[in-house]
């Protein structure tokens, strides 16, 4: 994902990439927003090893729904509603990592329906739920991705904060209304000393056009 999008951005626009075949398109971002990026100053120790330990155990949620009798490859294939009906074929861990890629993607989906009807306000609500999702089903927060968080959502002009990347460390990604965008980073960084002592690199950011070499 990261190479789709330093190669193929687009300004002021999002990128929807379909990682089962590849393709993708460019959504627009309207409206007077920043995308501010937070760097929590924690390198993600556990990152890749933790990383195989969501792919297992999402295998064996994919196993377990299977031989509940629900023909699916992945998780990719799993709607909502057939998770629910089927969940206590399920062990507690496979359920709670299965829910997140499942409505994960459903809020994919419906975030690009947001862009394109210029709904930031609920896109925004799409990223704060997304980020709760990873912190309480699929578990791949920190304390001090929580704190960023947390100390974004109480900030004025905040659409939507949440973590980005594998986790246990890292960045955040906000979306900032651009007359709040500076406040917010000062406050962002302030905020994350206060919780926590330690000392956050924000940074103002727009999409932009990808970087491609000639």
């Amino acid at each position: 994902m990261d190479q789709f999008i330093s190669a193929l951005g687009r300004r002021d626009h999002a990128l929807f990439l379909d990682c089962r075949d590849l393709k993708y398109r460019h959504v627009p971002l309207r409206g007077d927003v920043k995308i501010v990026v937070s760097n929590s100053g924690v390198k993600r120790a556990l990152a890749h090893s933790e990383y195989e330990v969501r792919v297992k155990q999402c295998r064996q949620a994919v196993e377990q729904l299977r031989s509940s009798g629900l023909e699916v490859q992945t998780l990719r294939d799993v709607k909502l509603a057939d998770l629910i009906a089927r969940g206590k074929s399920l062990d507690r861990i496979a359920l709670k990592r299965a829910s997140h890629v499942v409505t994960e993607n459903d809020r994919v989906r419906e975030a690009v329906r947001m862009l394109e009807q210029g709904d930031l306000k609920y896109f925004g609500k799409l990223m704060n739920d997304s980020h709760k999702s990873l912190r309480d089903d699929y578990e791949v927060s920190s304390k001090e991705l929580d704190a960023l968080v947390e100390v974004a959502w109480k900030q004025p002009g905040v659409l939507g904060a949440r973590m980005t990347g594998a986790g246990f460390g890292g960045c955040t990604v906000n979306l900032v209304e651009r007359d709040a965008a500076e406040a917010f980073a000062e406050a962002v960084q302030k905020g994350y000393q206060q919780a926590l002592g330690l000392r956050a690199e924000v940074y103002v950011c727009q999409a932009s056009d990808g970087a491609l070499a000639t």
